[in-house]
């Protein structure tokens, strides 16, 4: 039995409190090692006896597996923990390799308690653009009492969309009936809880907005929450709503998520309804979720999807390597160390490979950013010249950049990406899912220069847009950490399978003996 094997049966024995299983692992030796707190057990005998008084230790999720390999014979394992009460843990274990096979010779155990907060009940304008509860949960249903943030691009019957900007409030009518998206959540139970903020017109990925400031981010205090659905996601992530129903784009899921420490999900383009939703770049918003709670966001998926799958569950993770040295080196590695997590939790294969995505990126990502911004001008130009400097300069040189793509410029591009469609749906087999960090590092800070905010979306998107230009499904998980920050862990599926991959995802948080 190699290193990792061992590690994880000695895990799963102590999920079982199988203490037969526990002695087993641990060295037989006099001088055998487990420290916890302010005490230190000596021998093998010491170690036993604590655990026939302790009756068991609490069920958590390993997240994250390190191992260092400092001379034959001899592994040190690393693991990153976290309860159901969301207490975050280490275990560091030296493990020494005997004629019977790997057994732990020295351990330490750490525990980081849940902080207490007092919660703060004054709505943020920052957060909400309208605090509710606008429509109360009809109490029926899969999503009954369930509080939603509606992102403020989708139309709420009786009330006028935002889309982060007053002049375009000022102007803009009040809804007759809600957007089809809003009315599926209304109609399994949810709560309208309130109208939560976005970046002006959507066109952004950081969650500042100069009209109504940057939403604290209670999971990276002092950095963004990241766009441009900062709002829903910043009160998802406050506990101030159990859902939001947010747009992606480029990543404006899936960024928020990974920066906020959340659950998010892109469905496959066209398999959420966009009725009565303000548009950005028709070929590539889609209409999606975010949770703290995976079971959440499965179920709240449902009510959304417009189709069935038509495949199985995921079977195989693929790896590629190249896409991965796209984020920053602390990312990496907490991105290896939780790929071998969550390989040992699913039981599932894991495949490094060479999809050929990273040869094809510098040009998919340019026609990507040429096509988005055409149909964003598209979209909304005639508005932004009849209101000069009605937008932040850095989202209106975005606006400008499509007002300059010409007809031939765009129809090559999007050429390229329909290459590029066909080449990742070639690779990117039902039942199979590709992991990649969901952002190239951790939130910028709130005060980080324009420069380096900008160099960071930069970055990021060249991990987003693979799904977005394909109009594949991507679900992200709180897996990584870098420091004490969040980053989310990214799986892109194939198209249609956005059930699968939303059970894959909430499969990968059970811990070892569910």
């Amino acid at each position: 039995m190699d290193l990792l094997a061992a590690f994880w049966a000695y895990e799963q024995a102590l999920a079982a409190n199988d203490l037969t299983g526990l002695d087993h692992w641990f060295l037989d030796a006099p001088d055998t090692l487990r420290a916890e707190g302010d005490t230190v057990l000596v021998g093998h005998t010491a170690i036993a006896d604590f655990r026939r008084g302790r009756g068991g230790a609490p069920a958590r999720v390993v997240e994250r597996v390190h191992v260092v390999r400092p001379a034959v014979g001899v592994g040190v394992v690393t693991a990153e923990t976290r309860r159901q009460d969301g207490a975050r843990g280490l275990q560091t274990q030296v493990w020494q390799r005997t004629d019977a096979g790997w057994r732990i010779a020295a351990a330490h155990v750490s525990a980081v308690a849940v902080p207490v907060t007092v919660p703060d009940d004054r709505p943020d304008p920052a957060v909400w653009r309208v605090a509710g509860p606008l429509v109360a949960s009809t109490g029926q249903g899969p999503l009954a009492q369930v509080r939603t943030a509606v992102k403020d691009l989708f139309a709420v019957a009786e009330q006028r969309v935002g889309a982060g900007n007053p002049a375009w409030l000022a102007e803009a009518r009040t809804e007759p009936e809600h957007a089809d998206a809003v009315r599926q959540l209304l109609d399994a139970g949810a709560e309208l809880t309130g109208i939560a903020q976005t970046d002006e017109l959507a066109f952004g990925l950081a969650g500042t907005n100069r009209h109504y400031g940057t939403p604290a981010n209670p999971a990276a205090p002092g950095r963004i929450t990241g766009g441009s659905s900062s709002g829903p996601a910043a009160a998802v992530a406050r506990g101030r709503a159990d859902l939001g129903l947010a747009t992606d784009t480029a990543g404006s899921i899936r960024v928020p998520a990974s920066y906020c420490g959340l659950y998010g999900w892109r469905p496959t383009h066209g398999a959420t309804p966009n009725g009565g939703l303000l548009a950005l770049a028709p070929s590539f918003d889609t209409a999606g979720l975010l949770a703290r709670d995976p079971v959440l966001l499965r179920t709240a998926a449902e009510a959304l999807l417009t189709r069935g799958d038509t495949t199985g569950p995921i079977t195989a993770c693929m790896v590629d390597e190249e896409l991965v040295s796209l984020a920053e080196p602390e990312v990496r590695a907490s991105f290896e160390a939780a790929c071998r997590a969550l390989t040992l939790r699913t039981a599932l294969p894991l495949t490094r490979t060479r999809t050929g995505a990273a040869e094809h990126l510098g040009e998919w990502f340019a026609a990507f950013r040429t096509v988005q911004a055409a149909e964003a001008w598209e979209q909304h130009g005639a508005w932004i010249a009849r209101h000069p400097g009605a937008l932040a300069p850095d989202v209106a040189a975005r606006f400008e950049n499509g007002r300059r793509v010409s007809a031939a410029e765009r129809a090559q591009a999007e050429r390229v990406l329909s290459d590029g469609r066909k080449a990742l749906d070639a690779v990117l087999l039902p039942g199979t899912a590709l992991l990649l960090p969901a952002t190239s590092g951790p939130a910028p800070l709130a005060d980080a220069p324009p420069d380096e905010v900008e160099a960071v979306r930069a970055a990021t998107l060249r991990l987003t847009c693979l799904a977005s230009l394909a109009g594949l499904p991507a679900a992200v998980a709180p897996l990584l950490r870098v420091r004490s920050l969040p980053v989310g862990l990214c799986a892109l599926g194939a198209r249609g399978t956005d059930r699968a991959l939303l059970d894959f995802i909430t499969d990968s948080r059970k811990p070892a003996h569910a």
